[in-house]
């Protein structure tokens, strides 16, 4: 993947950046451990070869192809708890 400058590979802070590149990184060693070239994945996926070269390069997709490469990936649960967290109003709140 393409690095772009991020100010949490200097210190210990998560980025959007940070995030993207987590990722882009576990989802191509799921790819991988599941023996499937990037062609492969398209095919299986149904989201167009040059979108899966992007994101795996650039770390650009639609919400859309994500969770349809998430599902071909048998990984499509783990978006379940997105946004459950707790919102935090107060310092107190905070448990970082």
């Amino acid at each position: 993947m393409i690095n772009k400058f991020d100010i949490g590979q200097f210190v210990n802070a998560l980025t959007e950046q940070s995030v993207v590149n987590g990722i882009v990184e576990r989802a191509k060693k799921k790819r991988k451990q599941m023996k499937l070239s990037q062609k492969q994945l398209s095919q299986k996926s149904g989201v167009t070869y040059a979108s899966i070269r992007r994101f795996e390069t650039m770390g650009e997709i639609s919400l859309s192809s994500l969770l349809k490469i998430a599902h071909a990936l048998d990984a499509l649960k783990d978006f379940e708890n997105l946004f459950k967290g707790q919102a935090i109003t107060s310092l107190k709140d905070y448990e970082g």
